[in-house]
């Protein structure tokens, strides 16, 4: 009897966490964003 192993798990697994770090990469850099326009802005005297 052969096993043979379903890649596709790992393929499904290996995107999720590739989108989930990029969504999260995606999100911090947009707070880092604004923080740094509050920032410049307060510094302008806005």
């Amino acid at each position: 009897m052969h096993e043979g192993l379903d890649q596709w798990h790992y393929v499904v697994a290996a995107l999720a966490i590739g989108v989930a770090g990029t969504l999260a990469l995606v999100g911090w850099s947009l707070a880092a964003m604004r923080r740094a326009e509050r920032r410049r802005d307060k510094a302008r005297g806005k």
